[in-house]
């Protein structure tokens, strides 16, 4: 299925870059000492994928083969330059925060991944589609990181107070092992999430592998052992 939902699924949750396939840790680990650092550059992070997504889809016939990485670098840093006069002009605050990491966006490996193995091959609207899903997928990643490491290490979320007065804020958690620490646990809750019973068999079969091999025609692990009736 290549429908349009299945690409925004695909980025979220499937292939989520931030906790599935662990794509652009740089800036994860890096910006995401508050919430608001992480949604700011996610949601620059997304613009920039789905509008390059879209122009690489639109100019894949027409990029020759030899020069497609160099090419795709040239749209990418386009925007991306926009992306950070905006900043800059707008949102001064997120970009003084944001700071190296903005023009670094160019060589994101999630950007250029997506456009060397989707937006390249696929048509226009799929293409942006996918940019969007995997764009708010590493959003939602960076922004759930953000979260857990402002409210342990300054007791606020988003700026706004949560945690009592009495709190002590946790100072490891707005260092560089707080970054690595929160996200190894936000990956191990996702994969308990979607391995509910990890001890289940594969089929039906794996419940007679007691009962030895003579007797079995097929294992859950796809091998197909002798019965002792064959000629």
């Amino acid at each position: 299925m290549n429908s349009y939902s299945e690409r925004l699924y695909n980025g979220i949750v499937k292939e989520n870059p931030t906790f599935v396939i662990m794509l652009g840790l740089c800036p994860t680990l890096a910006v995401t000492t508050s919430a608001t650092n992480g949604l700011g550059m996610g949601l620059t992070t997304t613009i920039v994928l789905a509008l390059s997504n879209m122009i690489i889809s639109l100019l894949r016939k027409v990029i020759p083969d030899g020069v497609r990485v160099p090419a795709f670098i040239v749209i990418v840093a386009s925007f991306v330059t926009i992306a950070q006069f905006l900043l800059e002009g707008f949102i001064p605050s997120l970009y003084a925060a944001l700071g190296v990491f903005i023009p670094l966006i160019v060589v994101n490996c999630i950007i250029l991944g997506r456009a060397e193995s989707y937006a390249s091959k696929n048509g226009v609207v799929l293409s942006l589609m996918d940019g969007i899903g995997m764009g708010l997928g590493f959003t939602i990643g960076l922004t759930s990181i953000g979260i857990v490491r402002e409210l342990l290490g300054a007791g606020t979320i988003f700026g706004m107070q949560i945690m009592p007065e009495s709190f002590e804020p946790v100072g490891i958690f707005i260092l560089a092992p707080g970054a690595f620490f929160v996200l190894a646990c936000l990956i191990a809750i996702q994969n308990k999430v979607k391995n509910k019973n990890p001890n289940k068999p594969a089929n039906t079969a794996d419940k007679d592998c007691a009962k030895g091999c003579g007797s079995c025609k097929g294992c859950g692990n796809g091998k197909i052992f002798p019965t002792g009736n064959e000629k």
